[in-house]
């Protein structure tokens, strides 16, 4: 098998790996990153984001070598057990959770969403995550915690 190199939340990995397998593969399987889950397989419901490069993507529609050199962030890189990310302390703090299985997506898409636009409104907010899917209906409190984290951010409570 072909070898290549990734940067996985700020640290290089070689692998070895299919030139057919995906990017989600790669993180849960070989590297052991289960933030981003599979939903899908089609790049539709979002379980699988990640962020390259600081940019939300869909890790199960994106072949693994074809990111080689490039960062790839996952949950697990976002924040640490220590020092939140803003979006992470507001999904903790609006208790956006039900059964979780969304989370991931939602997340990595709102923390790529203030990355860039550290101030958005609602309206921005449901746009950004209206490719995020959540079967559990707790769409309110994810709106909420992405409400906060934007506060929290204003305030300088850090990235």
């Amino acid at each position: 098998m072909p070898g290549f190199a990734l940067k996985v939340n700020g640290r290089s990995v070689e692998l070895a790996a299919s030139h057919e397998a995906s990017l989600l593969h790669v993180l849960r399987n070989d590297l052991g990153l289960n933030g981003p889950k599979y939903g899908c397989g089609l790049g539709q419901c979002g379980a699988c984001t990640v962020h390259v490069d600081g940019v939300a993507a869909r890790s199960c529609v994106i072949p693994a070598h074809g990111v080689a050199g490039r960062e790839i962030t996952t949950l697990e890189g976002l924040g640490s057990r220590d020092c939140w990310h803003p979006v992470q302390q507001g999904f903790e703090d609006a208790q956006a959770a039900q059964c979780g299985y969304c989370l991931n997506g939602m997340v990595m898409q709102a923390a790529a969403l203030l990355a860039r636009e550290p101030n958005p409104g609602e309206a921005r907010i449901r746009s950004e995550l209206s490719g995020n899917l959540c079967r559990c209906g707790t769409h309110i409190e994810i709106l909420a915690a992405v409400q906060r984290a934007a506060l929290r951010i204003a305030e300088g409570a850090g990235t």
